[in-house]
């Protein structure tokens, strides 16, 4: 039989978007939500992630509104003393199962229906038991898995692999029962990097690890990307600043190297690539002692002692253990309303940051009546890829941040979260640095904007 459950929402995906849409709408709206996920909890692709992941971001970036992921807190030891903190996995997906039981399943309107797929037209069904579920008429779909990240664990590999050679996802390289020679780390992003930085900091040689770059990334710097208001909006400052002088992208990318806003591995390579996740400074120098970088673009087989790519073979170990770290963990799928006739998509809204973007969509569903007039105040922005995506990103998250911060109450509610980077929280103490920060913003921001938007369309995207 299918049971009829009564509720006001279904919400679909209990990931990071899922739950801050969740966490800001009953804070706002007197509702009752079903949340259902696939997975056997909350906190979505992180129940799978590798162990040794962090946030790349400050923690206080991440999670929902309601409650701050790590409480603020700042690191006192090691290479990013003085630095917010990022949260671990067990610290994530804690806090997660921690914000169901107290604030969603304890206010009494929220109920998760863990281990089910849906199936479309208002039904779900339990991976475990069977049971079927719908939700009437006048219940809102809300879809939180329209941009949900790949993740290697979850991923097979998206090249041909030969006998006798040892392919893993970047989870198994801690369980690992034997050194091999050599290790072949693939792909361009925040989990290669991981990766690497995992083997060096056990004593793994440089020169055992061969490293597969499609493509050269762009990094922000992590130092910059931080809770303060002066750091913050300092470096947006420089930014749009720099955009308004750029004769290309490429060159802004330069003028923003040497601004220390972004880093690259390699200074002599010219990077295609900008989905630009942080990147701590003493991770750069480590990094830099990889020599074996392999570009020939993507690989299309692995073979015993040998790498067949796009552009070219290399050697390899016959030992090697190929370490595969390029799932598509941003997607790249069109911008839609997030408003539709059929079903709510959250997507990012101001550039990056989409647990902000789902918490003020969140938000704003819980305070406006009109949809038409929802999407106004929330228009979706993307994910970065390549240079020019980078620049629309920017272009579409400077337009989105006018319109939701035009609204008073917006405004204020937007100010008082701390998922919001740009945010000068109420009290603020303002300072020199600030105060120089707001007059360049001032100054800046309207040529620096119409700039990027201009670079966007006149420079190829880069697949």
């Amino acid at each position: 039989m299918t049971r009829v459950v009564d509720a006001d929402y279904l919400v679909v995906g209990a990931g990071a978007t899922g739950m801050a849409f969740t966490d800001a709408l009953i804070d706002h709206a007197d509702v009752r939500v079903a949340l259902v996920d696939r997975r056997y909890g909350v906190g979505g692709h992180w129940l799978a992630a590798y162990p040794f992941v962090r946030l790349h971001q400050s923690s206080t970036f991440y999670g929902v509104a309601s409650t701050v992921l790590g409480g603020g807190r700042i690191q006192s030891t090691g290479p990013e003393a003085g630095l917010h903190e990022r949260a671990d996995q067990p610290k994530i997906t804690s806090y997660y199962s921690d914000l169901l039981a107290d604030r969603m399943v304890g206010s009494g309107r929220v109920e998760l229906f863990a281990g089910c797929d849906y199936l479309g037209e208002r039904t779900f069904v339990s991976r475990v038991s069977g049971q079927r579920y719908e939700v009437a008429e006048r219940c809102r779909i809300v879809d939180a898995r329209y941009l949900a990240p790949d993740i290697p664990a979850e991923s097979e590999p998206r090249f041909g692999v030969g006998d006798g050679v040892r392919v893993i996802p970047v989870n198994e390289v801690v369980s690992l029962e034997e050194a091999p020679s050599q290790y072949v780390v693939v792909g361009s992003g925040k989990t290669a990097t991981d990766a690497c930085i995992w083997l060096l900091a056990r004593g793994v040689d440089p020169d055992a690890i061969c490293w597969v770059r499609p493509r050269e990334p762009w990094m922000l710097n992590r130092a910059l990307i931080q809770p303060d208001p002066a750091i913050y909006l300092g470096m947006f400052a420089d930014l749009v600043q720099a955009a308004g002088a750029a004769p290309s992208l490429p060159d802004l990318f330069l003028r923003l190297e040497e601004l220390g806003i972004m880093h690259r591995i390699d200074r002599s390579v010219t990077p295609t690539m900008a989905k630009a996740p942080t990147l701590g400074t003493w991770e750069l120098e480590q990094l830099r002692t990889i020599q074996h970088v392999v570009r020939l673009g993507h690989i299309a087989s692995v073979r015993r002692g040998r790498l067949d790519l796009a552009e070219g073979s290399v050697a390899i170990a016959d030992d090697a253990v190929v370490v595969d770290c390029a799932a598509d963990g941003l997607k790249r799928l069109p911008r839609i309303p997030i408003w539709g006739p059929d079903v709510i998509t959250p997507q990012p809204v101001r550039a990056g940051f989409p647990c902000f973007g789902a918490a003020l969509t969140g938000y704003v569903e819980a305070t406006r009546d009109d949809d038409t007039d929802k999407n106004r105040l929330c228009q979706p922005s993307s994910y970065g890829n390549s240079l020019a995506d980078w620049a629309r990103m920017n272009v579409l998250g400077a337009r989105s941040s006018a319109a939701f911060g035009a609204e008073p109450d917006v405004k204020a509610w937007s100010d008082s979260v701390a998922l919001n980077p740009a945010r000068i929280p109420p009290g603020y103490a303002v300072t020199p640095a600030l105060d120089d920060a707001l007059s360049r913003l001032q100054r800046s921001l309207p040529a620096g904007i119409a700039r990027l938007d201009e670079l966007s369309r006149t420079t190829p995207s880069v697949p």
